[in-house]
C-alpha cells in the first residue's frame, strides 16, 4: 500500500535522503555503504551504514542540511577512517564495572567528536560552516535541557548537558552552573580535564580522558543518566567472531593437554566398528543427513596421517575428518540437501542482485489462471471502449511503416545512377547510386508493463486495466511483444527476515501475440504492500534476455513504496534501480496515478525517482488519451 514516508508528521524529503545517500558513499569511498534515520546518529561497520540523526528534523532547510552533513562527516571522514576501534571496545568493557555506564558512553562520544571534528575540518575545511551550525543547535538544546533537569533534579544528566556546554563555550570566561554541593565541589577537576579533550591526538587519549572523569564522577553522583544524547552501540564493537575471520584465526592455538603419540598396531589389524551414527538437535533446521560433530577440548597428538589421502569436495563438512582420510566420499548424500540450498538461494536472489534493502524479500511468480466468463466479458467491454485509439494508432504505425518501406535508399555503389553527379569530382569514394525501395521494416522493441497492486490501487485499478488494455491491443496489432506484471509484497506473512513478494505475469512475451488473449488482464487485483525497487530489479533482468534494440518499462503507480522495513530507503532504492536499468539501456517510464489534484510534494518525490520520465495522470478517468500519445510516440522512436 503507498503511502508518503513521514516522521512526526513531516514528509521527509526524498531528494535530500537521495542526495546525503551519495555524499556518504563518496567520503567514505564505499558504493555499498548505505544511509539510515535513526535516534542517534553513529557508524555501524558490520552493517557497512551510517545513522543519522532526527535531531536534525523540523528544522529550517539550511540547519537541517548543514546537520545531516555534520552527521555523515565526523561518520565517514572521522570515525570510519579515524577512530580506534579495538581502545573503543576495551573502553566499553571498563565502564561497564561502573554504576554510570550511560553517563561514561556518552562522554567518550563528546569526547572523540571533539577530536574528530578538527580532523573533518583540517581535511576539508568546506566543512567548517555545517559544524559551526551544529554547534549552535546543540548549544540551544542542551541549555533548555539544562534548565529542565535541574528543575527536576535529575543531577547526572545536568551534570552532562553543563559538560557540554564548557566544551562549546563561547567565551573562555564561561562557568559551570550550580548542580548540588558534591558536584560543584568536583567541578573545577572536571572543568580541568574536559579541556584537555581538545589536546588529545588519538581515540586512546580521549580514553584515558573519560576514565578519569568517569572515576570522579561515580564517587559524587547516585545514579546513572536518565537520558541519551549520544549512542554508542556496544555491538557494533564487539570483536567476537571477527567480520573477516582467516583460516589461521580458525586454527586451535592452545597446547594439548599432553604430547603422547599413539602406537602403530604392528600386526595392521584393528578393531573397526562399522556403526552408522547420526545426531540432530532442535536448532537444526533440517532434518537431513548430517556428520557427527564436535569440539575437542582436550586431545593426543598422534602421527597417523594415511596414505591414500583423496582430494576434499565441495560436499565436505568443515569437520568431516571422522570419514577418515582414505575414504571416498558419497556425492549422492547431498544431492538433497544440495538441491534444497540452492532452491532457498535462488528465491532470495542468491547473488545479490536485487540490492541491500530487498536482501531479505523472496520473490513468487505466480502461473495465471484461466480467465473466468465474467473476466472475459469485461475485457470486451473495455476493448470496445479503447477501440477507437486502437485502430487510430495502428492505421498511423502501419502507414509509417509502408512509407519507410518504399522510401528510396540513396548514396549506394550500385543501382541507378543518381541526378546528382558532381560528387563524383568533389569525393574520394563517391556514391552515385540509388534504388528504389528498403526492404520491409518492423517495430524493433520490447516492452514490459510493471502494475503496482497495492492496496491504495483499489479506486484505480479499473481505469488502470482499461489503460493496459489500450497498449496490449495496440502492440499486439502491429505485433510488438509485451508482458504484463502485477506486483506486490504479503504484508501479513512478511518479517524483519523474510518478505514475500509477488509478480503476477498475467501476460507473458509470448502469450501477449496470440490472436485471443487480453482478457487474464482482469485479473489483476489491488493486493497488500509494493516494493518497487525489487520489482524493477526483476523486470530488468528479463527484459535483457530479449533481442530487440528499444526495450522499455513502464512502471504503473500511485505513491512511494511502502514494504517492511522498506519505508526510509524505498525511495532511495526504486531510484537507484532505476539508474541501473537505465545504465543497461532499458527506457523506464512512470506513469503515476491519481483521483484528484497532485500536490508538489508528490510531484518532486516521483521526478526525484524518476527524472523527467513521469507522465501524471491527476484524473485517472483520462488514462487512455494520456497513454495514447506515449505509446504513439515510443514506437515511432522505435520504427
Amino acid at each position: 500500500m503507498h503511502r508518503f514516508i513521514q516522521f512526526n508528521d513531516e514528509n521527509i524529503d526524498s531528494f535530500l535522503v537521495m542526495e546525503m545517500a551519495d555524499l556518504t558513499k563518496t567520503l567514505s569511498k564505499n558504493a555499498d555503504m548505505n544511509l539510515k534515520y535513526g535516534p542517534f546518529s553513529y557508524l555501524d561497520l558490520k552493517e557497512e551504514t551510517v545513522y543519522v540523526s532526527h535531531f536534525w528534523d523540523h528544522r529550517k532547510r539550511d540547519e537541517e542540511v548543514h546537520g545531516l552533513k555534520s552527521d555523515i562527516y565526523l561518520r565517514t571522514i572521522g570515525n570510519l577512517y579515524e577512530t580506534e576501534n579495538e581502545d573503543v571496545r576495551k573502553y566499553i568493557e571498563k565502564i561497564k564495572s561502573t554504576s554510570v555506564p550511560r553517563f561514561a558512553k556518552q562522554l567518550f562520544v563528546i569526547g572523540e567528536e571533539i577530536r574528530l571534528e578538527e580532523i573533518c575540518k583540517s581535511k576539508r575545511p568546506g566543512t567548517k560552516k555545517p559544524f559551526e551550525t551544529r554547534r549552535k543547535l546543540y548549544r540551544q538544546h542542551f541549555e533548555a535541557q539544562l534548565k529542565v533537569n535541574l528543575t527536576k533534579s535529575v543531577f547526572t544528566d545536568a551534570l552532562f548537558n553543563s559538560i557540554f556546554l564548557l566544551l562549546h563555550a563561547q567565551t573562555p570566561l564561561e562557568q559551570a552552573v550550580e548542580i548540588n554541593e558534591e558536584i560543584d565541589l568536583a567541578m573545577p577537576f572536571i572543568h580541568g580535564q574536559i579541556t584537555r579533550f581538545f589536546e588529545t591526538g588519538s581515540t586512546r587519549d580521549v580514553v584515558r580522558i573519560a576514565l578519569e572523569i568517569v572515576e570522579v564522577v561515580d564517587e559524587i553522583v547516585r545514579k546513572d543518566m536518565l537520558n541519551e544524547y549520544f549512542h554508542l552501540p556496544e555491538d557494533v564493537y564487539d570483536t567476537e567472531g571477527p567480520l573477516n575471520e582467516t583460516f589461521e584465526d580458525m586454527k586451535r592455538k592452545d597446547p594439548l593437554q599432553n604430547q603422547d603419540v599413539l602406537e602403530e598396531d604392528s600386526t595392521g589389524e584393528e578393531e573397526v566398528m562399522d556403526e552408522e551414527f547420526r545426531t540432530w538437535h532442535r536448532e537444526t533446521s533440517d532434518k537431513g543427513e548430517s556428520f557427527l560433530q564436535f569440539d575437542l577440548d582436550q586431545g593426543s597428538q598422534s602421527d597417523l596421517m594415511g596414505e591414500g589421502v583423496r582430494e576434499g569436495d565441495d560436499g565436505d563438512q568443515a569437520l568431516a575428518m571422522v570419514q577418515g582420510s582414505a575414504q571416498e566420499t558419497e556425492r549422492e548424500q547431498y544431492h538433497n540437501v544440495k538441491a534444497q540450498e540452492q532452491e532457498k538461494e535462488e528465491a532470495l536472489g542468491g547473488d545479490g542482485d536485487y540490492g541491500r534493502e530487498n536482501r531479505f524479500a523472496v520473490p513468487h511468480f505466480i502461473t495465471p489462471t484461466v480467465p473466468s466468463p465474467e473476466e472475459r466479458q469485461t475485457y470486451q467491454y473495455n476493448k470496445g471502449l479503447i477501440a477507437p485509439y486502437q485502430r487510430k494508432l495502428q492505421k498511423m504505425i502501419e502507414k509509417t511503416l509502408e512509407h519507410k518501406r518504399i522510401q528510396p535508399r540513396s548514396d549506394l555503389h550500385f543501382g541507378r545512377l543518381n541526378k546528382k553527379l558532381l560528387r563524383f569530382f568533389t569525393d574520394d569514394s563517391p556514391r552515385l547510386f540509388y534504388k528504389k525501395q528498403n526492404p520491409s521494416s518492423e517495430i524493433d522493441a520490447v516492452f514490459s508493463l510493471l502494475v503496482d497492486c497495492s492496496g491504495s490501487m483499489f479506486d484505480k485499478m479499473d481505469q488502470t486495466k482499461l489503460g493496459i488494455t489500450l497498449f496490449h491491443e495496440s502492440l499486439k496489432s502491429v505485433r510488438v511483444p509485451h508482458e504484463v506484471v502485477g506486483f506486490w509484497e504479503d504484508t501479513n506473512r512478511a518479517t524483519k527476515t523474510s518478505q514475500p513478494n509477488y509478480l503476477n505475469p498475467v501476460l507473458d512475451f509470448y502469450s501477449s501475440l496470440k490472436p485471443g488473449s487480453g482478457s487474464e488482464i482482469m485479473q489483476l487485483q489491488p493486493e497488500e504492500d509494493n516494493r518497487d525497487g525489487l520489482a524493477i530489479r526483476l523486470m530488468t533482468k528479463r527484459i535483457l534476455l530479449r533481442n530487440e534494440k528499444q526495450k522499455f518499462l513502464l512502471v504503473f503507480s500511485d505513491g512511494e513504496p511502502a514494504a517492511m522495513e522498506y519505508e526510509q530507503n524505498g525511495i532511495v532504492d526504486t531510484h537507484e534501480a532505476v539508474l541501473d536499468a537505465r545504465k543497461q539501456g532499458i527506457e523506464v517510464i512512470n506513469v503515476f496515478l491519481a483521483n484528484g489534484e497532485i500536490d508538489e510534494a508528490q510531484r518532486r518525490t516521483i521526478q526525484n525517482i524518476y527524472g523527467n520520465y513521469s507522465i501524471l495522470v491527476s484524473d485517472v478517468e483520462e488514462l487512455p488519451e494520456v497513454l495514447f500519445p506515449l505509446l504513439r510516440k515510443l514506437l515511432y522512436k522505435s520504427i
